[in-house]
């Protein structure tokens, strides 16, 4: 028997960190209003919903749920196209300081993911690495789709990082680090970008504002568009646009083809 939710022949997620959407609304409504993906997750908003107004960002043809705090650092939103229908929104037990926003629609279950850096407080880096690992494992395992999209604030291997800022002593490259990302993907979880280019070098997605690193694309992977194997979404291609906007991260998009064994 089928299953209840059948996603379309093709779906376009994208997730960028805006690094303040209030400086930056325009430029993510007029990229929004030409890749129109499916679903759009922002991350670091820096800003309260109250904050956030229609001129701020207009974003006509999506429904928008804002996820921020007034004087927060972080901030989560996503953005469905209005024919994806009304969600509910997900109780996520791991979230705080406005880091994590899920949305549940009738086909689709979709997180914005902002996770700490832990340059300040490592100890709270992983520990909610632990409790999105609980969280995330009987949803490992579910046939309704998931995806989670966003700043991980981890590279997976060195092939994630520019070989010139390569360092395992580095928070965001830490074996500690990458032993938890790993675990979480092996709950059953595939990182598309990686799925679809195995080998690929240069995907860099974050890059330092300092020494033109942007410009000689030396940075590091750090944002991810991630599915469960159980899902039936097969990613199709998988863009990083790293010569696109005035934040430190570029959009990275993933186009999911034909749902399989739905």
């Amino acid at each position: 028997m089928l299953a209840a939710w059948l996603v379309s022949a093709s779906m376009m997620v994208a997730t960028w960190n805006v690094n303040g959407i209030r400086a930056r609304g325009k430029e993510v409504s007029a990229w929004a209003a030409h890749q129109r993906p499916d679903f759009l997750c922002l991350q670091e908003l820096k800003a309260s919903p109250e904050q956030i107004t229609d001129a701020t960002c207009p974003m006509p043809g999506y429904r928008s749920v804002w996820h921020g705090a007034p004087g927060g650092y972080s901030g989560v939103s996503v953005h469905a196209r209005e024919s994806w229908g009304e969600p509910t929104r997900l109780e996520l037990p791991f979230d705080f300081e406005t880091r994590v926003l899920g949305l549940s629609f009738a086909d689709v279950d979709i997180l914005s993911v902002y996770a700490p850096n832990g340059g300040k407080d490592f100890d709270a880096k992983m520990r909610f690495w632990r409790e999105f690992t609980l969280w995330a494992g009987p949803r490992a395992l579910d046939a309704k789709p998931l995806v989670i999209a966003g700043d991980l604030n981890i590279t997976r291997s060195d092939l994630d990082v520019h070989p010139d800022q390569r360092d395992s002593k580095v928070i965001g490259q830490r074996p500690d680090e990458r032993d938890a990302f790993r675990a979480f993907l092996e709950l059953g979880f595939v990182d598309t970008t990686r799925a679809l280019f195995p080998a690929a070098e240069h995907m860099y997605s974050w890059w330092p504002y300092w020494n033109h690193a942007r410009e000689r694309n030396a940075g590091w992977r750090i944002d991810y568009v991630l599915t469960q194997a159980t899902g039936g979404l097969v990613p199709d291609d998988s863009v990083v646009q790293q010569a696109f906007g005035t934040s430190d991260h570029a959009p990275v998009l993933t186009l999911f083809g034909e749902t399989a064994g739905l």
